[in-house]
């Protein structure tokens, strides 16, 4: 596997049959987990990062590598733990005898798909350097800038449970993530096969037994991102979007609404899903559809409302309730 995409880049026909056939690998070792997977491809589309969320053991690490397994690109893990120093991250300076001078080893952050897992285990400090990354798309040492190879993916995942001893990112870093999906326990129907899978000698471990295998490149990627930006959005759309940021602004439950940046996300998840569905315009059914991934993360609750046990994400469905959809 390389971190360098290919120079032929394919038609956006092959480049989105190609990212709805991982769908279809990842499926042969997570089960019930739809909606991640495809988050990660639009976030993947939108040169965007995803934040996983969920309890101990419903498949957010598995997710993760079983997306990388399916892609013919670059792939690295770190395990976030409060001893983690940003040099461990992004790379140091090494001294080198033999040229009697200091040259740069490049980090593990340096890869297509980076999963970092558990991000709220770190200090501020790393997760400061992580996010820079993320955003610059670059990683700057003694004052030299070091670019990132492309596609770059962060998928972080975290834990909502066991505070103890986290570092929970606040609302500025946590706004930097494109997406944040909560992964749920799966279904009656859905742990079933897990369970049959388990039964009939499924190993974690091991993604090549479970045959999963690379279906698409960093071509593919950079191809369907190339596609997504010609994805046509109405004037109707645009103003759809707009309305709903701001009436998050103005909700009672909410002390923060969704900033400018947010709704210019929610345009562009909602252009990736668009295109993945193979339409090459945005309906509102598109910005519905990313509404809650996009936007919830973005968004604080007033302290009444959460007395009140009130939840973001309802809150979210009320506005998208409220809001008159364009016709």
């Amino acid at each position: 596997m390389t971190d360098t995409p290919s120079t032929t880049t394919p038609p956006a026909g092959d480049a989105r049959a190609a990212l709805v056939r991982v769908r279809e690998e990842v499926g042969k070792a997570v089960v019930g987990q739809d909606a991640a997977v495809a988050g990660m491809l639009v976030a993947l589309l939108c040169r965007g990062h995803i934040l996983l969320e969920g309890v101990p053991g419903v498949a957010k690490t598995l997710l993760v590598r079983s997306l990388a397994a399916s892609l013919d690109v670059g792939t690295k893990r770190v395990q976030f733990t409060p001893d983690l120093m940003p040099g461990d991250l992004t790379g140091s300076l090494v001294y080198d005898a033999k040229e009697s001078d200091f040259s740069f080893r490049q980090g593990p952050v340096f890869t297509n798909l980076l999963l970092a897992d558990e991000i709220n285990r770190t200090p501020p400090k790393t997760q400061s350097a992580l996010l820079e990354a993320m955003e610059e798309r670059q990683v700057s040492v003694d004052g030299t800038a070091h670019g990132l190879p492309s596609p770059f993916l962060v998928a972080a995942t975290q834990n909502p449970v066991e505070y103890e001893g986290t570092y929970p990112l606040p609302e500025a870093q946590l706004d930097r993530f494109l997406l944040k999906v909560v992964l749920p326990v799966p279904e009656r129907d859905d742990e079933v096969s897990v369970l049959r899978r388990h039964a009939a000698g499924f190993d974690p471990r091991d993604l090549a037994a479970a045959g999963i295998r690379p279906v698409a490149s960093a071509a593919d990627v950079e191809a369907g991102a190339a596609a997504v930006r010609e994805v046509q959005v109405s004037d109707e759309v645009i103003g759809y979007v707009v309305d709903l940021a701001r009436a998050t602004r103005v909700s009672p439950s909410l002390a923060l609404g969704v900033s400018p940046r947010g709704a210019t996300a929610l345009l562009a998840t909602s252009r990736a899903w668009a295109w993945l569905s193979g339409r090459g315009y945005v309906t509102p059914d598109d910005v519905k559809a990313l509404a809650v991934a996009t936007l919830a993360h973005r968004l604080m609750l007033r302290p009444e409302a959460e007395l009140e046990g009130t939840s973001v994400t309802s809150v979210l469905h009320s506005v998208l309730a409220s809001v008159p959809v364009p016709r």
